[in-house]
């Protein structure tokens, strides 16, 4: 399986090195000289001023939201969207599953959501579970989406603090399985559920965990993240180690990406303190050696992977046991990189 997937990226491969230009996958870029503009557009200020009240105004407005859709793969993907501000989240964020609903003037391109047109719902949150109650209309899907569905509304719902845990119901009774296909329904349905699974080459999947790390996709300038559940077997007890390992071999699927180079390696085992895990890395971790830089975005794939763990909040990098980098943005690394707020909040 190759790494560098020259079709999505469009990257050049040197030295074994994904050198890409203006997307900060790896911050390669070539400077050229700009000739200067041979005219200039005057910004009348009260125009700029009136756009940046609006702009505000609206920032006021709404709130940030990961709703999990489905891209032109069919992988069930977080897309953060700027949705009302409302005082159910929860179920304003399902609603917004629904197809030709809400959603349908927010949706980026080739993405699609999971839920059947004029699904009505309703959201229970107690003690850390939601409980969904779908009308009948929730029945009215294609077979293959089943997973999809389910993984869309447990990520989705997941996102929020108070819910850890997801409870489906149609017409007021209790699904145990999903209502085409038949699909079985966990009694809590959870992110320990898993997403997106890959078990290809897996041949006892009964002597596996499973294991989400976030691998990139899309294309240039609309790349994403993706989280997909591996199947790692039992015998891996260092269960941070496992997630670096997984995202060293990289995605099995060529619509997907990982940053890291198959040459790079964990110097000694990671370090778990207070929510904090410490990786030593060998140099190949850098995405440029001249510079000595960490890619940004192998950075946030490590920590959103890492963070899938229990217990894990931060993440801290060293090189050959150094603490002082940079990432390519020329940005020190002095401090342990925390999860992002929110994931895919636009093109990186």
């Amino acid at each position: 399986m190759s790494k560098n997937k020259g079709k999505i990226l469009g990257v050049t491969v040197l030295s074994s090195t994904v050198l890409l230009s203006g997307c900060g996958l790896f911050g390669a870029e070539t400077k050229k000289k700009i000739d200067p503009p041979k005219s200039m557009t005057v910004v009348d200020k009260d125009v700029s001023k009136e756009t940046t009240a609006k702009e505000k105004a609206q920032a006021e407005n709404t709130v940030k939201t990961e709703l999990y859709l489905v891209d032109k793969n069919g992988y069930v993907v977080p897309q953060t969207l700027a949705l009302p501000k409302t005082t159910s989240v929860a179920k304003q964020a399902l609603e917004y599953l629904v197809a030709n609903g809400p959603v349908d003037e927010m949706l980026p391109n080739d993405f699609k959501a999971v839920l059947p047109e004029d699904t009505d719902l309703t959201v229970d949150v107690k003690e850390g579970v939601a409980t969904v109650n779908f009308s009948k209309e929730f029945k009215n899907y294609e077979p293959k989406d089943e997973m999809k569905i389910l993984q869309s509304v447990t990520w989705t719902l997941t996102q929020f603090n108070n819910v850890k845990s997801v409870k489906l119901k149609m017409n007021g009774h209790p699904l145990t399985e999903m209502p085409v296909n038949g699909t079985p329904i966990s009694e809590n349905l959870s992110r320990a559920s898993g997403i997106n699974f890959d078990t290809k080459d897996v041949v006892d999947i009964t002597n596996t965990k499973p294991m989400t790390v976030y691998y990139i996709g899309g294309e240039e300038g609309a790349y994403y993240y993706v989280p997909v559940t591996r199947r790692v077997n039992n015998s891996e007890k260092d269960n941070y180690a496992a997630v670096v390992n997984e995202l060293i071999k990289g995605p099995n699927d060529q619509s997907l990406v990982s940053q890291f180079m198959s040459d790079v390696k964990l110097l000694e085992a990671p370090k778990y303190e207070d929510g904090k895990v410490t990786l030593n890395f060998n140099e190949n971790i850098f995405g440029s050696f001249e510079e000595k830089e960490i890619s940004q975005s192998l950075l946030d794939a490590l920590v959103l992977s890492l963070t899938e763990q229990q217990g894990v909040e931060k993440v801290a990098i060293q090189v050959n046991g150094k603490a002082e980098l940079k990432n390519d943005k020329g940005k020190k690394l002095s401090e342990p990189v925390t999860r992002p707020e929110k994931v895919n909040t636009g093109s990186f």
